[in-house]
């Protein structure tokens, strides 16, 4: 294992802003993909919702926050376009990789109509974007809560994905706690270099990592 991998492992064994909305679907440069670390999200908001992606019987890591259109610099947002939404149950089917129907829904209503197209398409490019990115597997295995370094997390996930550079990919914290691993794409679905308003690194050094619950 090398840096980030075995740093990861060894606490395991220790212990931007959007322009004006509206804007003509499909104009866009590339993708953001967010990725939230699921039992952060749930102590953060999940948990007070009584949301069922916090319930015990997931094992959530990190979970498909969205597929972002983005620009070079800004994202378009609530987009003008003629597709029609999708239906609760091709809301319902982005659970398993999303956490629930609601969060597909809302992604789709804010970001998924920038994309210029259907939302049966947006959900299977959604699916196929998290599909081609490796959750580095130790994360699988934290049982406990663990203090470690932002760009621990960002390591492992180069270490699991070699066509990753550190332009590709940032690591966001909120409230000190490791928040989201954000990885830019083409709208081929292939790693690229990040805008400078998306690569904003958390610089914490014991940012907290909850437990998969």
């Amino acid at each position: 294992m090398r840096a980030g991998m075995m740093g990861l492992a060894a606490l395991l064994i220790g212990t931007t802003a959007a322009l004006a909305e509206g804007e003509q679907a499909g104009d866009f440069d590339y993708y953001v993909m967010s990725l939230s670390w699921s039992a952060n999200w749930c102590a953060l908001e999940g948990d007070a919702r009584g949301d069922d992606q916090c319930s015990p019987r997931h094992d959530f890591t990190f979970t498909l926050h969205g597929l972002w259109p983005q620009y070079d610099a800004g994202y378009p947002s609530y987009c003008r376009t003629g597709q029609r939404d999708p239906s609760r149950g091709e809301s319902a089917a982005m659970a398993d990789i999303m956490g629930g129907s609601g969060l597909a829904w809302y992604q789709w209503k804010k970001h998924g109509r920038c994309a210029g197209l259907s939302a049966r398409d947006y959900y299977a490019t959604m699916r196929r974007a998290y599909a081609a990115i490796v959750i580095p597997p130790v994360f699988g295995k934290i049982s406990k809560t663990l203090k470690v370094p932002a760009d621990v997390i960002e390591g492992a996930f180069l270490e699991s994905n070699p066509g990753l550079t550190r332009d590709m990919i940032t690591v966001t914290c909120d409230q000190g706690m490791i928040q989201e691993a954000r990885i830019c794409l083409t709208k081929d679905l292939q790693p690229r270099a990040c805008g400078d308003d998306v690569i904003r690194d958390c610089r914490m050094q014991d940012a907290i990592l909850g437990a998969v619950r």
